[in-house]
């Protein structure tokens, strides 16, 4: 292998590893803190400065703004973050990213010792912890120590270039051509989905003495325009909500980068005044850079919000009216029957919610397609936000003056609330898994098996229109009838089961899998009914139609 290839193949090696470390670091903090980041997001956006601040601090953490902007997309989609909120976070994320940048490319001269041991340290942990959060700690050491490594690796691999004349020519040319410079950062960022990629590869030239700082700084433009392109291509296929945030992020960056690029010539002279050193300047740069973006856009998140509205409206046909709460209205609190009444309402619509997961869910496993399941996580997502919010709206209400009725209330419907969101857990977390396994490992079941599952998901349909009725009403002749329908359901789980044993379940390896396979969904089934019957116990309690305990009394 000649000298040139063999620095091109090491550049690429270096490149790939450090984008697998990136991956290995988001994969593990998504899995070990994801839902702690995704909280601590909707909890800290109050205000678009506190929004902007925890955009950056999540974004340090997860160390890829692309994840963290996908992350915030899925939080529009579900209803628990507005547009302009959203761009503050992303604001914040943008500059979070640039800072992680900088410490990265800074950082070379203990790359090389404190790689190894975060490798080291990271495989004893996740190779001896199989606990959820350790074991991602590991992952996520491991991929800081590929990360580093990627580091030194790149930094070596770019030594010959520091002699290679027609390389400094070729680069040097490039540089002294901002919008050809531009042009090619931007599309290696949107190639690699990583700018940190890029960043570490333009600091290597830097350090090399292949590329000057005035080159340096048009590419380092490029970037922040290519950074936001992989998240606005990710989201294409989601609705509006969801691609006004990417798409709002994009044109900031861009604005701002383009206007610095015109002005360039009296931007670079300013710049290369900085008492660092080359490598130092470029990544103190693009942490500016992003730092303006933000500060300049951060009052004027508002009319962004209103230009994506213009830009990417919502056709009637696409108003999802159950896309987030609609009636929780802060001045009703002062009049507790009317903030019920809302309350009331939006648990209806939630039950909806919940009966379009399941549609989802009975779609996916009547044909087989994994691809309807990934429509699954968004809803509950908005479950999830539909709680939160109905839950806040009742605490808020709490610290009213209630009567013992309306506190009764208020406390049936937080618990009723809870088991809804349980039950799309079931759905998404469960019968999903169920159904995914049945497809991956093309099980089918016998014609009596599928009449079954059908005969048990009808009785849930009409118990979920059942209940919103009781639950709306009040009656405690449907509450009764909704309580008997779990016995109903129970009669015919243990009915079909029995059958079950007594012919499907002989055998061995494929159909003992089908066998457990189709009792497990039954089961879920029934963990999914008796959340749904739940809310006729209230008011069937209320009645005085509940006995104290199922257990028979022994005569003494």
């Amino acid at each position: 292998m000649n000298p040139g290839t063999a620095v091109i193949v090491n550049l690429l090696g270096g490149v790939a590893l450090l984008l697998w470390g990136v991956r290995m670091v988001r994969t593990g903090v998504m899995r070990a803190y994801g839902d702690r980041l995704k909280n601590f997001i909707e909890h800290r956006v109050g205000n678009r400065l506190s929004a902007f601040t925890a955009g950056g601090i999540a974004t340090a953490i997860l160390g890829s703004g692309t994840a963290m902007t996908l992350i915030v997309a899925g939080l529009a989609a579900a209803g628990a973050i507005n547009t302009s909120l959203g761009l503050a976070v992303l604001l914040g994320a943008d500059v979070g990213s640039a800072i992680v940048s900088a410490v990265f490319a800074s950082g070379t001269s203990w790359a090389l010792w404190a790689s190894p041991m975060l490798i080291f340290a990271g495989y004893v942990i996740h190779s001896w912890s199989a606990e959820l959060r350790p074991h991602n700690m590991g992952r996520i050491l491991i991929g800081l120590g590929l990360m580093l490594l990627s580091l030194t690796l790149i930094k070596q691999a770019s030594v010959p270039l520091s002699t290679a004349t027609l390389f400094h020519q070729v680069l040097a040319a490039v540089g002294r051509e901002p919008f050809l410079a531009f042009i090619i950062g931007a599309v290696l960022t949107w190639m690699f989905h990583s700018s940190l990629a890029v960043i570490l590869l333009i600091a290597s030239f830097l350090a090399s003495g292949s590329l000057g700082v005035e080159g340096a700084l048009a590419f380092i433009l490029g970037i922040n325009l290519g950074g936001g392109l992989p998240a606005v291509s990710a989201t294409l296929a989601q609705p509006p909500v969801a691609r006004r945030l990417p798409l709002a992020n994009l044109i900031c960056r861009g604005v701002v980068a383009i206007l610095a690029l015109a002005f360039i010539a009296r931007i670079a002279p300013v710049v290369q005044q900085l008492p660092f050193g080359p490598v130092e300047t470029a990544v103190t740069f693009h942490a500016a850079f992003n730092l303006a973006v933000g500060l300049l856009f951060l009052p004027l998140t508002g009319l962004m919000a209103k230009l994506m509205e213009r830009i990417l409206p919502e056709a009637p046909g696409d108003r999802d009216s159950l896309a987030r709460p609609r009636y929780l209205d802060p001045k009703a609190a002062k009049t507790p029957a009317v903030a019920l009444a809302n309350v009331l309402l939006e648990t209806v619509r939630m039950t909806e919610l919940l009966e379009r997961m399941f549609d989802t869910a009975l779609d996916a496993l009547r044909s087989g397609s994994t691809e309807k399941l990934k429509q699954l996580r968004p809803m509950d997502e908005r479950l999830n936000t539909y709680q939160t919010q109905l839950q806040a709206y009742l605490g808020d209400l709490a610290q009213e003056q209630l009567s013992p009725e309306e506190s009764r209330r208020a406390l049936e419907l937080t618990l009723y609330i809870s088991n809804l969101e349980h039950a799309g857990d079931v759905i998404q977390l469960n019968l999903a898994d169920r159904i995914e396994a049945k497809t991956r490992e093309q099980i089918s079941f016998t014609p009596d098996e599928v009449a079954s599952l059908d005969n048990l998901c009808t009785i849930i349909h009409d118990n979920l229109r059942l209940a919103s009725g009781v639950l709306s009403s009040g009656d405690v002749e449907g509450a009764r009838r909704l309580i008997s329908q779990k016995d109903a359901f129970r009669e015919l789980q243990n009915e079909v089961l029995d059958k079950h044993f007594q012919i499907g379940a002989r055998g061995k390896g494929e159909a003992l899998r089908r066998s457990a396979l189709y009792v497990d969904m039954i089961r879920d089934l029934n963990r999914l009914n008796s959340l749904v019957v739940s809310a006729g116990y209230p008011i069937a309690d209320a009645a005085g139609l509940l006995r104290g305990s199922r257990l028979r009394q022994d005569n003494p």
